[in-house]
């Protein structure tokens, strides 16, 4: 991977700016023409260099400093495409959290994260004066819209201010500067603030383009904001659906097709959820999407049918790649759905796990023996041989090397490799003997029910999820009188929710007896739907689940 002459992230737009400056950098939806098709706005990657330098040169007027935090709250449109590259010219480091993490994460993430600007729509405005968010470090706000009785600048102004300030100059960065801080999901627990470096955000815009083989002039669909960042520094235009990004799961497939179709688009993105939802519609309606290259889906292992499904849809070498990743360290794995649907998914059937292919190439990857204690400094000596299972240990240039204000996190998840830093997964899994990776599940789900034995849930999923009235499932441990008790809980196809028969539960008995893993689960719990991550609508919230099922089986 060749480093960049100018390591700030924002460079790359600059250099497809220069390269193709009169084509479209971003659609933004405002409606229906009068023949049915989708009008946008739209802004060229001219128009939106020049738009971010702008705002670069506007807050260094209003006083927001290089190297200072500002909270960024601004739903998907044109302004968080120019704000956020504006932020990163400017070397203001921008503070992206999911506002769905509800807010008692919220207002713990923005008190750690101890910005000094917020720059927001009008009701996070609204909502940060009322629940006091920042409230003791906030000297600086920028309203994007109607501004009402906080005070500070709106956009517009910021925007005025730089431009007539002359000629911007983008402060130096190095590429161990911090440029951005994002927030994982908190599907294990409260989120924390990844520090992103702008050589962590340019390995992963390398990284990205070499695993996909992306060129630009390329049209890509996101279904999630933060993926959609790379779109400007590849030179692939963004054609931003409509639906609330805040709720992928609920997007209509009808208003990701059409766009596909209206733009030949090349590229999409999309959440397990959003894809489930796309192949069950395209199945029902006969769809083709013939001018897609490539699908591209993650934040949760895919199943095998809607694999299946969605790859229908397309035409001749297009699939669907999985990366294995995370917020900390993006991309780590890639897997195609031909190879997953020719060679893995009987497997991962049978409850091998998940594969999540071969590690990208430019990044080292480890399992350790699972420990739940820190690791202060690395050793070869703790690497298992191949097949066995344990925990993925990560080192490369994508990898984040510390949360903010997160020590004691920081320490369990980064280990000391002679002043680099590999990033322990908290993910649990194997290598086979073609070298790919296989997932069994995140480290603090696993089920210990003694000294010999331990359940790794998606191990154990998927055993169940076979079942043809099963949409997903989700093993936890009930913990009584000093003994764990495995409790599958189970949420079914939508026509087939409702009352349970005897015969369904002795049908998933029998699955499960087939197993040596796979053979102590005995209870079942029937969910109507399962509490899920607010940023992909895919990961499952089993600590959640596990209090549920403890209740359900004190009061049988």
């Amino acid at each position: 991977m060749k480093a960049r002459d100018n390591p700030n992230i924002a460079s790359a737009l600059s250099e497809v700016a220069e390269s193709q400056p009169e084509e479209v950098a971003i659609y933004y939806p405002k409606g229906r023409a009068p023949d049915g098709t989708w009008r946008y706005e739209t802004m060229t990657y001219s128009e939106l260099d020049e738009e971010s330098s702008n705002i670069a040169a506007g807050l260094h007027e209003i006083g927001i400093e290089a190297g200072s935090r500002a909270v960024l709250m601004v739903e998907p449109s044109i302004e968080f495409f120019a704000l956020t590259f504006g932020l990163f010219k400017a070397a203001v480091v921008p503070v992206l959290v999911d506002p769905g993490m509800g807010l008692s994460n919220l207002k713990t993430c923005l008190a750690e994260a101890e910005p000094s600007a917020f720059i927001g729509v009008p009701k996070a405005h609204a909502a940060r004066l009322v629940l006091r968010w920042g409230a003791s470090t906030i000297e600086h706000t920028v309203t994007v819209g109607r501004r009402w009785l906080w005070g500070g600048f709106k956009l517009d102004q910021v925007r005025k201010k730089g431009a007539a300030s002359g000629e911007f100059q983008a402060p130096g960065v190095d590429a161990e500067d911090m440029a951005a801080i994002l927030f994982t999901s908190g599907s294990t627990g409260v989120p924390k603030g990844a520090v992103y470096s702008h050589g962590n955000f340019c390995a992963q815009v390398e990284f990205v383009r070499a695993t996909y083989d992306i060129e630009p002039g390329e049209i890509d669909l996101p279904t999630f904001p933060l993926f959609a960042l790379f779109d400007p520094a590849l030179g692939m235009s963004t054609v931003l659906p409509d639906m609330d990004f805040a709720n992928p799961g609920t997007v209509s497939p009808r208003n990701l097709v059409e766009p596909i179709e209206q733009f030949d688009i090349t590229n999409m993105f999309g959440s397990p959820a959003v894809m489930d939802r796309l192949g069950r519609y395209g199945e029902e309606h006969d769809v083709k999407m013939p001018s897609l290259n490539r699908v591209i889906s993650a934040g949760a292992p895919v199943p095998s049918k809607t694999l299946k499904r969605v790859e229908a849809l397309l035409d001749g070498d297009a699939e669907i790649h999985t990366p294995y990743g995370a917020t900390e360290s993006l991309p780590v794995a890639s897997i195609g759905s031909r190879e997953i649907l020719g060679e893995t998914a009987d497997a991962t059937d049978e409850g091998a796990g998940v594969c999540v292919g071969r590690p990208v190439e430019g990044i080292e990857v480890e399992v350790i023996e699972i420990n739940d204690e820190p690791i202060a400094t690395w050793s070869d000596d703790l690497v298992l041989p191949q097949g066995e299972i344990g925990e993925f240990v990560v080192k490369g240039p994508q990898v984040t090397k510390r949360y903010f204000n997160r020590e004691e996190a920081t320490r369990s998840a980064k280990i000391d490799d002679e002043g680099a830093v590999r990033h322990r997964m908290g993910d649990i899994g194997y290598f086979d003997e073609q070298g790919r990776m296989w997932f069994c599940g995140r480290k603090s789900h696993r089920v210990v029910i003694d000294e010999e034995t331990t359940l790794f849930t998606v191990c154990c999923e998927a055993v169940f999820n076979t079942h043809p009235k099963v949409f997903r499932t989700a093993v936890v441990g009930v913990e009584s009188a000093g003994e764990v008790t495995p409790v599958l809980c189970v949420e079914l196809e939508a026509e087939h929710r409702g009352a349970v028969r005897q015969d369904l539960l002795d049908e998933l008995a029998e699955l499960g007896s087939q197993f040596e893993h796979t053979r102590g689960i005995e209870t079942f719990l029937f969910h109507d739907s399962f509490p899920v991550d607010v940023r992909h609508n895919s990961k499952i919230f089993r600590e959640e689940l596990g209090q549920w099922a403890k209740a359900r089986l004190k009061n049988r």
